[in-house]
């Protein structure tokens, strides 16, 4: 039996911080892990990109590590907030770490962490290639599949989590060709009509839009599709985007975003943001996209999409890619992704696992 170790990882307070190396490590070790499933290094980020987030003091997040010879093999992530009973717990481990215990390992130690702060129902996600072959296991949402045989799906099976869900990872080769951007541009602000009108800027939100943007992110746990995931109650105001806003001010990422105002009631109905990372041979990341529900029907998922690949092309040249994840029940998101040109790169189950 080869000998590892399993501990908790701390997160250093900034870069450089006491523990930034092995942030670091850990950082090599998720994108390695995660470009040999999806069969590219696109997802991947730098550790000063990640480290804000580790940091925030309300969606808040543990770090686990499994290491052999001293060397960190696989990771675990436990994400959670004090105010609910749920975890958010992935477990990924290096293929030459695998099958030797090690995961499951990392898994129950998190696990009984996770429990003992009260956490009973227990959330993951697993990665799946694009085409892999063998049975599937369909999503009781009704729209997609995973692979029955994949490393995760068993791993989910065995500890007694049901499929919940499942997302896509696309990718949208750049640049877009500029008359099909036009062209859609065009036609999604024909739809839209005059009682909207599209915003743009670039890092911290305008005091002038806070509470609107508020509204906008907690509307993602209420508006966005999650099959039956539990997504807790997430309470966004001003002050809570302003400090959203100065964790996304220490990434070395650029943001980009759109939205979109209602004229006659002077409020933000829809949003997308992406984010940009300095080094141009890196792709762009996609990050949260909504429309108010009772706003929905003048395409303005497509005119945010295009509008915010338009500007972020013209302002920062030269990436060769952007890469979103949605819900693969979201059609209609699926399908303005699609339009543009947006390509499937890899799929993920989510699972749920509720303890007795």
């Amino acid at each position: 039996m080869t000998e590892f170790t399993v501990g908790e990882l701390a997160i250093p307070p900034e870069v450089g911080a006491e523990g930034w190396s092995d942030f670091v490590a850990m950082t090599d070790v998720r994108n390695e892990i995660e470009a040999n499933i999806v069969g590219t290094d696109e997802l991947a980020f730098d550790a000063e990109e990640l480290l804000p987030r580790w940091l925030d003091p309300i969606d808040r997040r543990r770090l686990f590590v499994a290491r052999l010879d001293g060397r960190i093999v696989a990771r675990s992530t436990y994400e959670f907030t004090d105010d609910d009973d749920i975890a958010w717990i992935t477990v990924e481990v290096l293929d030459r770490a695998s099958g030797q215990g090690v995961g499951s390992a990392l898994y129950s130690f998190v696990f009984d962490v996770a429990k003992v702060q009260g956490k009973r129902t227990f959330q993951t996600e697993f990665y799946a290639r694009v085409g892999e072959p063998g049975p599937r296991i369909p999503s009781p949402s009704g729209f997609g599949s995973v692979p029955a045989e994949s490393v995760g799906s068993r791993f989910a099976i065995r500890r007694g989590y049901d499929l919940e869900m499942v997302l896509r990872y696309s990718r949208l080769a750049l640049p877009v060709d500029a008359d099909v951007l036009a062209r859609h541009l065009a036609e999604a602000r024909a739809a839209a009509g005059d009682d909207y009108r599209v915003i743009r800027w670039t890092g911290r939100t305008p005091e002038l839009w806070l509470d609107d943007l508020a509204v906008l992110h907690g509307r993602m746990y209420t508006d966005a599709p999650h099959g039956d995931l539990d997504m807790g109650d997430e309470v966004w105001d001003a002050e809570r985007q302003r400090a959203h806003d100065e964790m996304d001010a220490q990434s070395p990422r650029a943001l980009v975003v759109s939205a979109i105002e209602h004229i006659p009631s002077s409020r933000l109905v829809a949003f997308t943001e992406l984010t940009v990372p300095p080094e141009r041979g890196r792709p762009i990341a996609q990050r949260d996209t909504l429309v108010l529900s009772e706003h929905r029907g003048h395409r303005l998922g497509m005119l945010l999409k295009v509008d915010n690949i338009e500007a972020v092309t013209k302002a920062y040249p030269g990436h060769p890619s952007i890469t979103t994840t949605n819900a693969e029940e979201n059609s209609y998101m699926l399908a303005v992704n699609e339009a543009v040109g947006f390509a499937p790169m890899a799929y993920a189950g989510v699972w749920k696992y509720v303890l007795d």
